[in-house]
């Protein structure tokens, strides 16, 4: 009796063997289909219109990982969630015994169903379409990858060199100023790029950690000028985004070495969030807590060229004509509410003649609930200089000036 023909797919995957959950993947897609639990990043294979949006941004490759799958047979989420690692590529004869016709092109590709659309009746913003995956035309090359996730034996080992509570013992938060120090081993990074953690031990499964990615907080000439170190700004985590106490792996690990400590150290990591090295460039840095780490790298390579003598440019000086800081606090007590995009709304007149300056940058860095708001402002503030924010927000992302880094 003759078998059924069906239809074929590639499947989406993510490779959970080398993936550092930056959840860059899940905030860039337009359609919703990557989600993930506490360990993995996973495809839905049923939302997934291959629009490829996903993958220049990856910093490591794993989501750049496809299955010839029956398209009935397609690894579910739920099964993904489970992996370790990606399952192995179906042969020519178990692709034959799901009916699949052998040696053809996969079937046409799933569509998405469309956004939803606003109750004004205008598309849904999405903020991530504007986001940069090109660095700066003038940033400096960056290295990635030196140490990998998938072979232990070559991961870099780091020394404390330092850790430093930065908030006062009471407050809300708990957070530390880290320094690694990486010896005679080659660990180049730039400011803009991230390191992975790799926890010691195994999660409650009895399966190892999972490395945790952490902004580089030093310029690219080490915490220590001259020294092959950096730091890392790191807030110990003790509840979840839902408010249940929760102990971070990985941010506790790391707020309770000592000095002499050795820690597990894979990347770097990055390629476009990047500073500018042209003098003319302005940077504007947008950023909540912890996300104030590579601005923290930005702002002090530039402070270190200007007091040598060698950049001269308009952010160059450490007073109000360096850098112009505007704060915004969400929890004092007393007070409304006051957000980074209010800030920027205050600004609008200064942020108008920025965006249409193609020597500006802008980096945005922290918890994800900012990254809308944070683009609706900057769109406003082209609105409101005269400026159509369709040109502006396509040659932001087009020439490498706006970087989104959110979590």
């Amino acid at each position: 009796m003759d078998m059924a023909v069906t239809s074929i797919i590639k499947q989406h995957l993510i490779d959970p063997e080398i993936c550092i959950r930056c959840n860059t993947c899940e905030a860039t897609c337009p359609v919703q289909a990557i989600t993930h639990d506490s360990r993995n990043y996973v495809v839905d294979a049923d939302k997934c219109n291959f629009c490829m949006a996903c993958i220049p941004p990856c910093p490591t490759g794993s989501i750049d990982n496809w299955r010839t799958m029956p398209r009935a047979q397609a690894y579910s989420t739920e099964a993904q969630l489970g992996w370790d690692e990606l399952p192995a590529e179906l042969t020519a004869e178990q692709l034959a015994e799901h009916g699949a016709v052998v040696g053809d092109e996969p079937a046409a590709l799933p569509v998405a169903p469309p956004l939803p659309a606003a109750q004004s009746g205008e598309a849904v913003f999405k903020a991530a379409e504007y986001g940069a995956t090109l660095p700066p035309w003038s940033a400096a090359h960056a290295y990635t990858n030196l140490y990998g996730p998938k072979v232990p034996e070559k991961w870099a080992t780091a020394t404390v060199a330092g850790n430093v509570r930065v908030t006062e013992v009471g407050r809300e938060y708990d957070t530390h100023h880290i320094v690694l120090d990486f010896g005679a081993m080659p660990f180049p990074v730039l400011e803009g790029q991230s390191i992975g953690i790799v926890p010691p031990g195994v999660d409650a499964g009895g399966r190892p950690h999972h490395a945790r990615q952490y902004s580089v907080a030093s310029p690219r000439n080490g915490e220590r000028p001259g020294y092959n170190n950096l730091s890392l700004t790191i807030k110990r985590v003790l509840q979840d985004h839902d408010g249940n106490p929760v102990r971070g792996v990985a941010s506790n690990y790391m707020c309770d070495l000592q000095v002499g400590d050795k820690v597990q150290v894979i990347g770097p990591f990055g390629t476009s969030f990047l500073m500018p090295n042209h003098p003319r460039s302005n940077i504007v840095m947008i950023c909540t807590g912890t996300g104030s780490a590579p601005m923290r790298a930005m702002t002090e390579w530039r402070r270190r060229l200007r007091a040598s003598g060698k950049f001269e440019g308009p952010l160059q000086k450490l007073p109000g004509d360096f850098i112009d800081v505007n704060f915004a606090f969400s929890r004092t007590p007393g007070q409304p509410k006051r957000y980074v995009q209010d800030a920027m709304r205050e600004r609008a007149a200064d942020l108008g003649p920025l965006l249409a300056d193609p020597n500006t940058f802008f980096y945005v860095c922290g918890l994800k609930s900012m990254e809308e708001g944070v683009v609706l402002a900057l769109r406003d503030a082209a609105l409101q200089a005269g400026l159509s924010w369709d040109a502006v927000g396509a040659a932001l992302r087009r020439e490498g000036r706006l970087h989104l880094e959110t979590y």
